[in-house]
């Protein structure tokens, strides 16, 4: 198989029970890179009420590198205040270069610091963390990447760590970065819960437990749709009260994206452009109108069928909607599991989602961000956390 198309050739899983199946997985080659992006100070700058921001850079750090590598398909993940992104050697200097500037738009437009970092699979690998693979067909729009072994992990850790990460670090050496964020797209309202709550949620089974892994995982997602329902009731994201904004404040956010080092007035065009774009959308999806391209009638079906509410990258995280009850019954299960050593797990509890998109066809390949509001998968890492450190 040729490294450079390695992903794209992977064969999908349709079912996602599917990826607590060892053998739907294969190793990544060993010449690849482990991308990682995350905001430094993210809980604090979320809890000033920015996690907005936080969110809107993590899905940048994707597109800026997905526009640098152009047809080619490389696997990500989103993590909420920054993401993971994987790739083969030919691909490293053009998203360098590209991360370079999404680093220094970060820090231009939002006042933060984006950290960048590059690991080799082989390092991860020696160090007894194997980066394993495979691709769940979330829509016909998209296809995500599923990871385990506990490589993707191990490179997080080795960017953060002060010493381990001055080594891995993207630097900036005097290049002229910039970044192409087409795409990206920030114009929905918050999304209200459908059932009075949105639950963040992570959980990682304990490394001790060797192949009973995988049945672990499979029973945490069965128990999970026996709380909440199917995958109609799971997602968070429902037409009903999927809004499209107009208010300035909210879409000025991608405007500082799109139009960085822009004038003040290109800036205030590009807002205006938006902001008739979304009136115009939002009428055409009101009016159900069908054009040659696209039946708008449907469009927030095909938005929604692309959401990433749930996904898997060493460990599980998703973003569920439901009620106190569901959720009680949810947290003593995790909680019995673990006190007996089994997993460990974290939650944020709230009342709406957010939705940020990466659009490059109306009617084709997007992919639609989800998190939950004031601090989603940061806060709940942030607890989960907190229970590794009990104990210890």
């Amino acid at each position: 198989m040729n490294s450079e198309n390695f992903y794209s050739e992977l064969p999908l899983l349709n079912n996602f029970r599917d990826i607590t199946d060892l053998g739907n997985f294969v190793d990544v080659p060993d010449d690849w890179y482990i991308i990682v992006t995350d905001i430094r100070g993210s809980t604090k700058a979320i809890e000033a009420g920015k996690y907005k921001e936080v969110n809107l850079l993590g899905a940048c750090s994707i597109v800026a590198v997905l526009n640098a590598v152009g047809k080619i398909q490389i696997p990500f993940v989103f993590g909420g205040d920054g993401a993971s992104m994987l790739m083969g050697p030919q691909l490293l200097p053009a998203a360098k270069i590209a991360l370079l500037a999404t680093q220094q738009m970060a820090k231009n437009e939002f006042d933060m610091d984006l950290r960048v970092g590059a690991v080799p699979v082989k390092v991860a690998v020696a160090a007894n963390y194997p980066v394993k693979i495979a691709k769940f067909k979330v829509s016909e729009n998209y296809s995500q990447a599923v990871f385990l072994g506990g490589g993707l992990t191990r490179a997080t850790e080795l960017i953060k760590d002060p010493a381990a990460g001055n080594i891995y670090s993207i630097k900036n050496n005097g290049i002229a970065a910039t970044a192409d964020f087409s795409g990206l797209e920030c114009r929905w309202q918050d999304i209200p819960s459908k059932y009075g709550e949105i639950v963040t949620l992570l959980v990682m089974v304990r490394e001790d437990f060797g192949q009973q892994n995988h049945q672990l995982y499979r029973n945490i997602l069965e128990k999970i749709e026996y709380i909440y329902g199917k995958e109609d009731s799971l997602n968070p994201i429902y037409s009903q009260n999927l809004k499209l904004t107009l208010n300035s404040a909210k879409l000025i956010k991608e405007t500082l994206v799109r139009a960085s080092n822009c004038s003040w007035l290109d800036r205030q065009m590009y807002l205006s452009k938006i902001q008739l774009e979304t009136a115009l959308g939002s009428l055409l999806m009101n009016l159900k109108v069908k054009t040659e391209e696209l039946d708008w009638g449907v469009y927030k079906d095909i938005a929604i069928a692309a959401t990433d509410y749930r996904k898997f990258d060493d460990m599980l995280r998703m973003v569920i909607s439901g009620n106190g009850w569901q959720r009680s019954k949810l947290t003593e299960y995790l909680e019995q599991n673990y006190r007996e050593g089994k997993l460990v797990y974290g939650l944020h509890v709230t009342n709406r989602a957010l939705m940020t998109c990466l659009v490059f066809e109306r009617s084709g390949q997007q992919v639609h961000f989800i998190d939950g509001a004031d601090g989603g998968y940061a806060l709940a890492a942030k607890d989960m956390k907190q229970r590794m450190m009990n104990d210890e």
